[in-house]
């Protein structure tokens, strides 16, 4: 056997290697690693989605209605959360766990579990894990944010969210955008109409 001939072998080895015993790798995801660890090569899992939506509310009134998710969300949109439980802390504070049960008209998702991680009053935001839940076997790392900053009469929601796809052949989660934008609109009129 010549040296080509042994290093396409040992190639092969470890690809087959990587492939069978690391889920978080594919023939696809870079067996180079194996032989060249300084060649960085894009990880086509991670991403990150981003919404800003404009309100008609003050940012006080709209922090303080997401404050309140636990007891208002099921109220307000009823067809989206089926109950919305605080398993540990106060719900709005950090380390706080929430427990979200949604409507079988949710695409795709009976429950998540959310824990959160930042919470600042003063600047309006706080940032959340998803820590148990179906979303997790497609997307195994979702980690939000959300801030609310004064616009014009009204409020700007900027809320974004940091992924990793369980596979190159998952969709990225466009659905959520959607999803959020209605949200924000909807605590906004919610408000608007108190």
């Amino acid at each position: 056997m010549n040296l080509k001939h042994n290093l396409s072998f040992l190639l092969y080895i470890q690809v087959i290697f990587i492939s069978t015993f690391s889920p978080k790798h594919t023939l696809c995801s870079n067996p180079l690693y194996t032989f060249f660890p300084f060649i960085k090569i894009k990880d086509l899992t991670m991403g990150k989605l981003e919404v800003e939506v404009e309100t008609k509310s003050s940012p006080d009134k709209l922090w303080g209605t997401i404050k309140e998710t636990p007891t208002l969300f099921p109220k307000i949109f009823p067809d989206r959360y089926k109950s919305v439980e605080v398993l540990e802390g106060d719900g709005a504070s950090v380390g706080s766990v929430l427990l979200m049960k949604y409507h079988e008209t949710t695409p795709g998702v009976t429950f998540s579990k959310e824990r959160i991680d930042e919470a600042d009053n003063a600047n309006k935001s706080l940032a959340y894990t998803v820590i148990e839940g179906e979303i997790l076997a497609l997307y195994p790392t979702f980690n939000a944010k959300l801030q609310v900053v004064p616009k014009g009469d009204g409020s700007l929601v900027k809320w974004s969210l940091e992924y990793e796809k369980a596979s190159e052949e998952v969709p990225e989660p466009t659905f959520i955008k959607e999803f959020a934008t209605q949200t924000f609109t909807g605590l906004d009129a919610h408000i608007q109409k108190a």
